[in-house]
């Protein structure tokens, strides 16, 4: 089981890809969350579990 906590792996970074985009995630420590600039989407991180749902994600303001 994969665990994030408030330091991600950056090899676990190149693993976890965006769900919408395939693209590449980038971890926002601040506001726990992983963010996909090209779907334009943040996903959070709660208890140190990725919430990988399109649905469960934040819109990015442009």
């Amino acid at each position: 089981m994969l665990a994030l906590t408030a330091e991600i792996d950056p090899r676990l970074l190149e693993i976890l890809v965006c769900p919408v985009t395939h693209g590449p995630l980038v971890y926002d420590r601040e506001r726990a969350e992983l963010v996909s600039r090209g779907a334009k989407l943040a996903y959070p991180v709660r208890d140190g579990v990725p919430i990988m749902l399109p649905e469960e994600a934040r819109e990015l303001e442009a």
